[in-house]
């Protein structure tokens, strides 16, 4: 179990109480088919989601009313008499929650640490699917380990995610030294396409540092099968750094969890610089929706996290 005292802050480290509280908050969510009109979901992206998929039934006579795309023409000629394949809604469908609490989601400069926003929005996402009757499941993985835990429509599975969430959410701290290697969420991702081969739900929520061509690759083979929704998870910072950050800064230690760095916000066109590179990696992570069959839903750190999801979902107006 982990220990839930680590800060005190809710907005530096999660609590497994503090995970759980968000089910009321769950309600009147969804990542089904049907989205509302407000939905960032609904419309052109809405068709990316298949919803429940379908078991085979039974083989029997056609009937009147049957749809005629139902007939089975081979047994029709078998037989000669019209023969029509039933086919029965699968009871759940399974949903893969992948929660990214690297050292680089240890940042957030006016609310929430990434990680905390991403930790809060996995948790509303377990209890609404499991609500909707869907199996949960999902991987939560930090730089040096990966927890995965099997979709099942159970307390117990989204309870064992929640507290590996909150293992990991606790586990980061100013000054931690990882033995992180290259391409750590292209790992995961891999992880991602051995467990949900074809018909899952999948939520990643991440800020997707370290992406590249590998990233894009196995982002697209994913999604060829599966319903991809990519949470990108950001700061603010990442939007108006030159504007945000104090021109009279002191010199402020920021690290990856390896090396560490005296970096001199002061500058302007270091602030410009930094700014670019972050809204640069935004922009190239939001055109995968035109190249790859996925949805991108951004979620600020610097914003409660509860009413951007019912605002992306549709469930409030702007």
């Amino acid at each position: 179990m982990a220990d839930s005292s680590v800060t005190g802050d809710p907005r530096i480290h999660v609590t497994l109480d503090q995970l759980r509280g968000l089910e009321r908050e769950s309600r009147g969510l969804s990542f089904l088919p049907g989205q509302p009109s407000g939905s960032v979901l609904h419309g052109r992206q809405a068709s990316r989601l298949r919803g429940r998929g379908f078991d085979f039934k039974e083989m029997r006579g056609y009937q009147p009313g049957d749809d005629v795309r139902a007939i089975d023409w081979r047994a029709t000629a078998r037989t000669g008499v019209p023969h029509v394949r039933v086919f029965a809604e699968e009871r759940d469908r399974p949903a893969l929650l992948v929660v990214d609490q690297r050292m680089s989601m240890f940042f957030g400069t006016r609310l929430n640490m990434k990680s905390v926003t991403a930790a809060e929005a996995s948790a509303i996402a377990a209890y609404q699917i499991l609500a909707a009757g869907d199996r949960v499941g999902g991987i939560v993985f930090d730089d040096e380990r990966q927890l995965e835990v099997v979709p099942k429509r159970s307390n117990h599975a989204l309870y064992t995610l929640l507290e590996g969430v909150t293992e990991m959410n606790q586990g980061l701290y100013a000054g931690r030294i990882a033995e992180t290697e290259p391409g750590s969420l292209n790992r995961v991702l891999g992880s991602i396409a051995r467990i949900a081969n074809h018909d899952h739900l999948i939520l990643v929520f991440s800020d997707f540092d370290g992406i590249d061509e590998t990233t894009h690759r196995r982002l697209s083979g994913i999604a060829r099968h599966n319903d991809l929704i990519l949470m990108l998870v950001h700061d603010p910072v990442a939007l108006s750094l030159v504007d945000d950050l104090p021109r009279n800064a002191h010199p402020a230690i920021i690290g990856d969890g390896r090396q560490q760095a005296e970096v001199n916000f002061a500058s302007k066109s270091l602030r410009e610089a930094l700014g670019r590179f972050s809204r640069e990696r935004l922009e190239y992570i939001q055109t995968w929706q035109q190249e790859i069959n996925l949805s991108v839903l951004p979620l600020s750190a610097g914003e409660p996290t509860l009413p951007q999801l019912r605002y992306l979902l549709g469930s409030v107006k702007a």
